[in-house]
């Protein structure tokens, strides 16, 4: 019984770390000359005051952009000031890219208004379903985020049965590739067959939370309940496209830290 109660008082103290203190800066290297600072699945959590830890990484690293790929906030959320100044922080640094995540979408739909206004308070690139031409150091990318319906995530209040998200649907989103190297955002890495069919370069995304619990580096569960998802933390080839997968930052999470991610490309 000693024994079990030693153990419990462990793991808990390991969450404890892992979840408040900790969060890791995971480095990627495709080229060279751009740096990308990759944030996801943010919630509810804090990292400092205002997620001051975040914005203080930026100005330590000085990415040339940043990518957030959705669950900036949680669908619970009412209140959307901590979030505007992280925002305005990062826009300090680097031009700031964004797309919505499955919680953002299904906030109450009182409160949506007021998220939209707050973003517009900020310089945040919202991609909704679009993309934006960038030169950055005589390179020029076209970068483009993608939001399904929110009933491919999750129908009925089932995650059962969602609707599925194809190649046709993600074409009506978006309209055919635009030319040139697209980098894409995208939550659900579990779409990556059809990014690259569209003809994404690079997909970032985040949405698994790096499975929740990591086992000899694999991830143990998604938010669809679902075991060992496909794609959970790291980087990914699909067909010809780098599917780059952020292991976010909130949310519960074992063996398993926080990170924010960073692409030299």
């Amino acid at each position: 019984m000693i024994y079990f109660a030693i153990a419990i008082l462990l793991i808990s103290a390991m969450l404890f770390i892992e979840n408040r203190l900790i969060i890791l800066c995971r480095h990627e290297k495709f080229g060279d000359g751009i740096r990308i600072m990759h944030v996801s699945d943010i919630h509810k959590d804090r990292k400092g005051a205002d997620n001051c830890r975040i914005s203080e990484t930026a100005e330590k690293k000085s990415p040339d952009m940043i990518f957030i790929t959705g669950d900036l906030i949680s669908r619970s959320e009412t209140d959307f000031k901590s979030a505007e100044i992280l925002l305005n922080r990062l826009c300090e640094v680097a031009p700031v890219y964004m797309v919505f995540g499955n919680h953002e979408q299904s906030i109450d739909e009182k409160y949506m208004p007021e998220l939209e206004k707050m973003l517009e308070n900020t310089k945040v690139q919202l991609l909704n379903n679009c993309g934006e031409y960038i030169q950055i150091k005589n390179r020029k990318f076209c970068i483009c985020g993608v939001v399904p319906k929110y009933t491919a995530y999750k129908k009925n209040d089932s995650y059962r049965n969602p609707d599925n998200f194809t190649s046709k649907d993600m074409t009506e989103l978006m309209g055919a590739k635009p030319y040139g190297n697209i980098l894409l955002l995208a939550h659900n890495p579990l779409w990556a067959d059809v990014y690259a069919e569209w003809g994404a370069d690079y997909t970032f995304s985040g949405h698994v939370h790096g499975g929740a619990v990591r086992i000899f580096g694999k991830g143990v569960l998604s938010p669809e309940r679902k075991l060992f998802p496909k794609y959970s933390k790291g980087v990914y080839t699909v067909g010809e496209m780098k599917l780059c997968v952020s292991g976010g930052i909130g949310k519960l999470r074992l063996f398993n830290p926080p990170e924010i991610v960073f692409y030299e490309l």
